[in-house]
């Protein structure tokens, strides 16, 4: 787990400047308000964890810290799906409406300007994230609480402690990074 922090640490450090070299929810949210740092996911992961979460025609796609929308874009394009993504930097919301007008998808893709914590998840039915260890923790009772059982969660390289996940897959971008994927059903009565 502290190789993919530090991996995090690294590509974040090169997207912001002066972050420290280890990231943490107290170090990441003295950041104007942003409790995870922007770190692009690679599309050929976007696109697995779009297909290790089986998107299908009527699912909704919730994409929590949404950076410049590619999942929520993806999704719409690939799978004709509706997908909202949440964000709260006006920069990385800015560049989401530019990609999504781009790509064509304005009739199924929204974004949001909202902090992840007050998501109501009930209205999705994927939900992906590429957030920090302690984020993911902190938003696992609210995903149990608000989707609704056999609804998929995919996680970009952080998991959820000990709540144990289906599938993990391990995968390789175009460069030396390996990326680790965490798929969950969401369980009746989970608390």
């Amino acid at each position: 787990m502290m190789k993919r922090i530090m991996r995090f640490s690294i590509l974040a450090a090169a997207i912001i400047v002066a972050q420290p070299p280890v990231l943490s929810l107290t170090s990441v949210g003295a950041q104007e308000g942003k409790i995870v740092p922007y770190v692009p996911t690679p599309q050929e992961v976007v696109e697995r964890m779009l297909e290790l979460a089986r998107v299908k025609k009527g699912d909704v796609v919730y994409d929590l810290g949404s950076g410049d929308g590619r999942i929520v874009v993806t999704a719409a394009k690939k799978y004709g799906v509706k997908a909202i993504g949440f964000e709260i930097d006006p920069e990385r919301i800015k560049e989401s409406k530019e990609n999504i007008a781009k790509a064509g998808v304005g009739n199924l893709v929204e974004i949001r300007q909202q902090d992840i914590r007050t998501v109501d998840l009930s209205g999705a039915s994927v939900l992906t994230m590429y957030l920090l260890p302690e984020v993911n923790l902190m938003l696992r009772p609210n995903i149990w609480k608000q989707m609704k059982p056999g609804s998929r969660v995919v996680s970009h390289d952080f998991d959820m402690g000990d709540w144990k996940p289906l599938k993990t897959e391990h995968i390789k971008d175009g460069s030396t990074w390996e990326h680790t994927l965490y798929l969950w059903h969401v369980e009746a009565g989970k608390k």
